[in-house]
């Protein structure tokens, strides 16, 4: 087991990874913010260097965690050879079992070999896997059009600290402090984009995860089909996309009408399927939101 601390190596990491998209999307998305600033305090550890076979994100030991927050105890994983992820998770000081916790990534052993390092080694945990369509949106060469958001109101901008309540309340995921905590910090450490209506409310948004990734798209009922959604996502995307990103997403395959939008805006649905392990130590089980 390596942390790789190198600002050097973690640029030709970030690179290396490129080669190996889209199975290592998650990975890569992590190890850029880490490279422009590490807002999430995160760091990489693999099994070697240079010729690495597995390599994990994950928070720095030295951070402040909260047991029960998944959003923020969160591990992105690529593998070559998936006998070194296992045998990463088998060395115990990668990951921190003793907390509720989430991995994820893009392969579909995922799932099984977590599974059975920990039952290997006897740890007493519920692990829920929760599976998406992956998707990457085409290049947006250009501003989207959103001229129908005609006079002073309803207008395009950015999300604030301060809207982070409403999104936890509307959030599937969400409605609870650790996810108030993690969504304010999503919104202060990277692009988000937002309608807002005559009064300065968000009514429709979208915001980025600490992968890189395009995440809680919503709009609200009452605003629905006047095409904020598709404005909001191409709009993001494009934010993305100027600063060097892959706009990359997840959706749920009963998710239809968001399924609808992405076929509308021509975005590729990938080869591989984004997995999503959240796993919850029985001591927790009755606290964790999940």
């Amino acid at each position: 087991m390596l942390v790789l601390n190198c600002s050097t190596k973690l640029l030709t990491l970030e690179k290396m990874l490129k080669s190996h998209f889209p199975e290592s999307l998650k990975v890569y998305g992590a190890v850029m913010n880490i490279n422009r600033g590490n807002p999430f305090q995160k760091e990489v550890v693999l099994d070697s260097w240079p010729d690495f076979k597995a390599v994990i994100t994950r928070r720095q030991r030295e951070a402040e965690t909260d047991n029960l927050d998944h959003y923020t105890n969160a591990y992105a994983v690529f593998y070559k050879d998936v006998r070194a992820y296992q045998q990463l998770l088998e060395d115990r000081d990668v990951i921190n079992w003793d907390q509720v916790f989430q991995i994820q990534g893009l392969q579909s052993e995922l799932y099984a070999v977590s599974k059975a390092v920990a039952n290997a080694k006897l740890l007493d945990l519920d692990i829920k896997l929760t599976s998406f369509k992956a998707v990457q949106f085409s290049p947006v060469s250009s501003v989207p059009d959103h001229g129908f958001l005609s006079g002073p109101s309803p207008r395009l901008t950015y999300l604030s600290i301060s809207d982070a309540d409403l999104l936890n309340r509307t959030w599937s995921r969400g409605g609870n402090q650790q996810c108030l905590r993690y969504i304010a910090k999503l919104i202060a450490c990277f692009p988000s984009v937002c309608v807002r209506d005559e009064k300065g409310n968000p009514v429709s948004w979208g915001i980025t995860d600490q992968f890189a990734t395009m995440c809680h798209g919503y709009t609200l009922p009452d605003h629905r089909r006047k095409g904020y959604s598709r404005l909001v996502a191409l709009t993001l995307a494009r934010k993305l996309q100027s600063r060097g990103f892959p706009s990359q997403g997840n959706v749920l395959d009963d998710n239809t009408a968001s399924i609808n939008l992405l076929k509308s805006v021509h975005a590729e649905f990938l080869p591989c399927r984004f997995h999503r392990l959240i796993l919850t130590p029985a001591t927790f089980s009755r606290q964790a939101h999940l």
